[in-house]
């Protein structure tokens, strides 16, 4: 090669195989760095909305447990008012049968089959835990008892029940029926 320039030559720029490597290397570095990126972005997003799904599934499970308590409440409620409301006409029966005996004593007639009667009434109640409310010589509760007279007494403390005129009852925490009682006032 001469160091004149010849019209004729075609300028070849030479590159050894070295080179190539490194271009082609330095590409591929460019070009897995922006898919790595690309790839973490993605990455996050995906961590995103399972975070998201998560949050979603936490929500609809509690909402599930909280309608199966609903539910379960509701059912309860609704069992507990029929009982309550069944145990309510029989105890007026049982009222009836105490009255019944009441009567048959004072006139002097046997009351042996009542007597058995009752006792198998009352152990059906304590059977199912319903227990009367004892209320004579306590202090007046509206949420056990219910007042339909008033005496005066300046011996005795306000609101003091001096006499059960009808019996209540309580059943599972309950009151199934409140205590008809007279209570005292001072003046």
């Amino acid at each position: 090669m001469s160091t004149k320039k010849n019209s004729d030559e075609i300028p070849v720029n030479v590159i050894s195989e070295n080179e190539i490597e490194i271009n082609d290397s330095s590409e591929e570095l460019e070009s897995s760095q922006t898919s790595d990126e690309k790839l973490l972005k993605l990455l996050d997003l995906e961590k995103q909305k399972a975070s998201e799904y998560e949050e979603k599934l936490k929500y609809a499970l509690a909402d599930f447990q909280n309608l199966n308590k609903k539910t379960q409440s509701d059912i309860e409620n609704g069992v507990n008012a029929k009982v309550d409301e069944f145990i309510f006409d029989f105890l007026k029966i049982y009222d009836d049968f105490i009255r019944a005996k009441e009567v048959f004593s004072e006139n002097k007639i046997n009351v042996d089959g009542l007597n058995s009667i009752l006792k198998n009434m009352d152990s059906l109640l304590k059977k199912y835990q319903v227990i009367p409310i004892d209320a004579l010589g306590e202090v007046f509760d509206p949420n056990f008892h219910e007042a339909i007279s008033i005496i005066t007494d300046i011996d005795l403390d306000d609101n003091t029940i001096t006499k059960e005129i009808r019996k209540g009852y309580i059943s599972q925490k309950r009151v199934i029926r409140p205590t008809l009682v007279e209570i005292s006032k001072k003046r």
